[in-house]
């Protein structure tokens, strides 16, 4: 890969399909990134938030939902902040990779810290420090894509980095299950975070931006880059605003999975429960993730794919609401993966389209990652309520849906992309 530093390289439309190992590299990278997040927010912070509510004076779900919701407002911030330290950073490494490397190394160590935490307050701070950390080196590997990829190449990209993000998933939920404790699975996930990143930044240098290409610095003009007008940019903010939705509606299914299947269901193992949906939805959304990409680069078409890869997972999200069984559980979380698997790779690929500078990818798509974001804000904040005292998890899961619902039918307000 060239490492050319003349002015206007780092920032070209990249033209050169990307290579199987630098995908892989990357896919990895990204893999143990999610590894890093999901291992806690699956298991061991809903392990630590039972262990922690007797004598608290509050309920378990009420205390994941602060830590959650705190944590994620720290993500809220930490992703666009990072997103544009990155564009600007004219190291002899490049722009993203400095950033990768410190966001997981620091990611691997607050999730040491983590694992002591004796309450609430120190699991929350502990948890805002993985979010702030891991967010730096997912804003450096999201904005490679753009960097490196063209456009017709992106939908597969996507797709295989949507692949390594559920087998983050899955292999977070897998370690914190199989470790055998809250702290040992803390330092498992902190282990494989640090490692995997080491492939992709030790194997493939990454462009480096020219001192000539850096705007001139200053903190108004820095803070005045995080607001895209959707008057201005209008298919970006429909964009955002249909990601946010359907985020929002998955964000309300994952929440409080596991006290679903425990007081719901009465599953006998609800953290094992846990896994076997987990991995259910897994295969279901690898069979589809890198297809559903692919076969959006080759019509190069994006929104029919994320519209109706929404509405399936809205039909999935209602299912949990209307048939509350084990079996109901596992035939939601296939029909689930189905449609997040496109929606996954699909959406990615979309959102990069519709990125209006070539200075800013990673502030922007750091912007756009609040759409991700922020529902881990929004959903414990309408889910407590809901469970506790509008009608309980039937109530909660047929409004995720009607929400998933409406972020699949805005996808249509988009102009400028097919």
């Amino acid at each position: 890969m060239t490492t050319l530093r003349e002015p206007g390289a780092a920032l070209a439309e990249p033209a050169e399909r990307v290579g199987r190992g630098w995908t892989a590299a990357l896919c990895l990278a990204n893999g143990a990134i999610w590894v890093g997040w999901y291992g806690p927010l699956q298991i061991l912070l809903a392990s630590q938030a039972k262990d922690f509510a007797p004598g608290s004076g509050m309920s378990k779900e009420t205390m994941l939902a602060w830590v959650t919701g705190v944590g994620a407002v720290a993500s809220l911030a930490a992703n666009p902040v990072f997103g544009a330290l990155s564009d600007r950073t004219t190291s002899r490494w490049g722009r993203r990779t400095p950033w990768i490397v410190a966001g997981a190394a620091g990611g691997a160590l607050s999730l040491l810290l983590l694992a002591d935490a004796g309450g609430m307050w120190t699991m929350m701070l502990g948890w805002c420090l993985v979010q702030l950390t891991l967010n730096a080196a997912f804003a450096a590997v999201t904005a490679a894509v753009p960097d490196r990829v063209p456009r017709l190449q992106r939908g597969s990209v996507g797709g295989w980095l949507g692949a390594a993000q559920i087998l983050g998933v899955v292999g977070g939920t897998g370690l914190a299950t199989a470790a055998g404790g809250v702290r040992a699975g803390y330092a498992a996930c902190a282990v494989f975070t640090a490692l995997g990143v080491l492939p992709y930044v030790l194997r493939h240098p990454d462009l480096r931006l020219a001192p000539a290409d850096r705007p001139e610095w200053s903190w108004r003009g820095f803070l005045a880059g995080f607001w895209l007008s959707p008057r201005r940019y209008p298919d970006l903010g429909w964009a955002w605003l249909t990601r946010f939705l359907i985020n929002l509606s998955n964000a309300l299914v994952l929440l409080y999975l596991l006290y679903y299947l425990r007081d719901r269901l009465h599953h006998a193992d609800p953290g094992q429960g846990v896994l076997v949906l987990t991995a259910v939805n897994g295969l279901t959304l690898m069979a589809t993730v890198v297809v559903g990409g692919v076969w959006s680069d080759r019509t190069g078409r994006r929104k029919p794919f994320v519209i109706w890869s929404g509405m399936l997972m809205a039909v999935a999200t209602a299912l949990l609401a209307v048939w509350q069984t084990w079996p109901g559980a596992i035939v939601a979380a296939a029909v689930l993966g189905v449609g997040f698997g496109v929606f996954t790779s699909v959406d990615f690929a979309l959102m990069t389209d519709v990125l209006p500078k070539a200075l800013d990818r990673g502030k922007d798509l750091g912007v756009i990652n609040v759409a991700n974001a922020l529902p881990q804000v929004a959903a414990p904040a309408l889910a407590a309520p809901i469970v506790t005292y509008l009608g309980g998890y039937r109530v909660l899961y047929l409004v995720a849906a009607v929400i998933g619902l409406a972020g699949a039918g805005l996808v249509g307000r988009i102009r400028g992309v097919d």
